[in-house]
């Protein structure tokens, strides 16, 4: 009954713009990175109607992580689920296996997205294309979320373990950037470089 979740039953355009603006005010803007408000807007608005193409009533447990399962008498279990909602099943598997400071060898990474995708055919049949795309694009979407997240507790309230955690999500936007075409947000992109770069530079 997604009904009951809280505070919001779905992941809609609405939650969406909520990530992207915590990105872009929380850690994009004290980073000191100068933008062009309206071109940022242009590409998370097509970034935006990207993430909504899929829509499947699956339950979306949002913080899905490694520090969110816990393992009792040789089972896991799952903590930390209040922002579950209804959502693709595509962001909690970019959630699990993009944890930037879990730091996934490629391999792994590889191995665990195909183990998710042959599980997942029995039930929502997807072109490797296609899937390959959506993981790319829900990536990019979880990592500018988890560094609204940094900014917000690092840079603004001053949490060392957040600051400390920055670097991590630096790197992996970095990889992602150049792993994965995402020509259709070509401003986004080039903001993102010049924050890449800001921060190698201060390294």
């Amino acid at each position: 009954d997604f009904g009951i979740c809280y505070p919001q039953s779905a992941f809609d355009q609405r939650t969406v713009f909520w990530d992207l603006n915590y990105f872009k005010y929380e850690f994009l803007k004290p980073s000191g990175i100068e933008f062009n408000e309206a071109l940022l807007e242009d590409d998370f608005e097509r970034l935006c109607h990207n993430l909504l193409q899929t829509d499947t009533p699956t339950f979306m447990y949002r913080d899905f992580q490694s520090r969110n399962v816990m393992i009792a008498n040789g089972k896991p279990h799952f903590i930390d689920y209040q922002g579950g909602r209804k959502g693709p099943f595509y962001y909690d598997l970019v959630s699990f296996v993009y944890q930037a400071k879990a730091a996934f060898p490629d391999a792994l990474r590889k191995e665990l997205i195909e183990t998710y995708k042959q599980a997942l055919l029995p039930y929502y049949n997807v072109s490797d294309e296609t899937f390959a795309q959506q993981v790319a694009l829900f990536a990019l979407f979880r990592t500018l979320q988890v560094l609204g997240a940094y900014g917000f507790r690092g840079l603004i309230e001053h949490k060392a373990h957040f600051i400390t955690s920055i670097p991590f999500a630096i790197n992996q936007l970095k990889q992602l950037l150049a792993e994965n075409n995402y020509s259709q947000y070509p401003y986004l992109c080039q903001v993102l470089e010049n924050l890449t770069a800001r921060y190698e530079t201060a390294v």
